[in-house]
């Protein structure tokens, strides 16, 4: 038996997803959720096979928790895939990455390549993923260990490199490019 968790904020979403997946023979759903801060704590609990994860979440975003899991692609994360494409190819996408494959939607792929390589330092990743709530600068230097200050300089940064207006905006723009 497959083992599945479902992450997904919108109800009649995870619904869609839970119900068709539920009708294969060989998968057991054994959660579904709808905020990301409980992805963790729940795959250590129930050990699912496979974990579909929505990118955005509240709480923690599926990447974070992913990376959290497994450090994404450099540590076997072995599929990505949109979630509005057909659940038959899920299945089928679920069944190939057991089996040890690869699998990459085409057009995820493509943006990830059209993105071009990561801008950000490290220490930017940490600043702005230490913002993804709208943290404020001092709770942020105190979650990464750095002064206010230094802070918001590599918000400054990291701002003038997604060439967007402020953090939040930041934040969404490495998110989208995968930077994140």
């Amino acid at each position: 038996m497959i083992k599945l968790l479902l992450a997904e904020d919108q109800g009649m979403m995870r619904g869609a997803l839970a119900l068709p997946l539920g009708l294969e023979e060989d998968f057991e759903i054994v959660a579904q959720l709808g905020n990301g801060d409980e992805i963790v704590s729940r795959a250590l609990e129930t050990r699912p096979d496979v974990a579909l994860l929505d990118i955005e979440l509240p709480g923690r975003s599926g990447l974070d928790a992913a990376a959290e899991l497994r450090r994404a692609m450099e540590a076997g994360a072995a599929g990505f895939l949109v979630k509005d494409g057909p659940v038959e190819e899920l299945a089928v996408a679920i069944r190939r990455v057991l089996a040890g494959e690869r699998v990459i939607d085409p057009g995820l792929a493509a943006a990830a390549l059209s993105a071009g390589p990561n801008p950000l330092t490290q220490r930017e990743r940490d600043v702005l993923s230490a913002a993804v709530d709208g943290a404020t600068v001092a709770d942020i230097a105190a979650k990464v260990h750095l002064s206010p200050a230094t802070v918001r300089n590599y918000l400054s940064s990291a701002i003038g490199k997604t060439q967007t207006r402020n953090r939040m905006e930041a934040v969404r723009a490495a998110r989208q490019n995968g930077w994140l």
